[in-house]
């Protein structure tokens, strides 16, 4: 399996990827392939209620995106096997973006928003202490610019360290974990 690699993209890019990722059927549809290691369109028809038309329509846009790719040696005739592919972004500065590409961003931050609270209330649910799945932390601290810097690289390092990006690549007993950061100074 191929891991992509790390390329500055174009706004079109971005706007694309964007776009792409926002469409919940696709979100519904990386889900399970993260899950499941690989499908194909008829069996992703037949767990999301679609027509193997709309799957494969929109398995080959997640694959222009570079979001999964086929499995060449499972794949045979019409019908295509799919896998995900690791992948990680950052969304660059808003003020750099063309508009077209901050509209984009906008309404997928929106959907991962929401998303996002649900999970928040979910780990609360959850909460069975300090030695469960679900953990929540909060903290307030005071960081200079420089400081919270090195933070999130060693944040990201750690999520290297210890997160297994597909479950192909996890060790038995792993759990898919739904794991959000963020920082921001507070209002004085």
């Amino acid at each position: 399996m191929s891991k992509r690699a790390v390329e500055p993209q174009t706004s079109v890019e971005r706007t694309a990827l964007y776009r792409t990722l926002a469409h919940p059927l696709r979100g519904r549809i990386l889900q399970h392939l993260g899950a499941n290691a690989e499908a194909n369109s008829t069996t992703l028809a037949g767990l999301l209620g679609e027509s193997t038309g709309t799957t494969s329509y929109h398995l080959r846009k997640l694959a222009e995106s570079k979001l999964i790719e086929e499995i060449p040696e499972k794949s045979q005739g019409r019908e295509r096997w799919w896998r995900a592919i690791p992948f990680s972004h950052t969304m660059p500065d808003p003020a750099s973006m063309q508009p077209e590409e901050y509209a984009a961003a906008k309404q997928l931050a929106e959907l991962k928003i929401n998303a996002d609270i649900d999970r928040y209330v979910r780990a609360n649910q959850e909460w069975t202490g300090p030695d469960g799945w679900a953990q929540v932390q909060r903290h307030g601290t005071y960081m200079t610019h420089e400081e919270l810097l090195a933070f999130m690289d060693e944040y990201m390092a750690l999520l290297e360290k210890y997160g297994h990006p597909l479950r192909t690549d996890a060790p038995d007993g792993a759990r898919p974990m739904a794991i959000r950061l963020f920082a921001v100074p507070d209002e004085q």
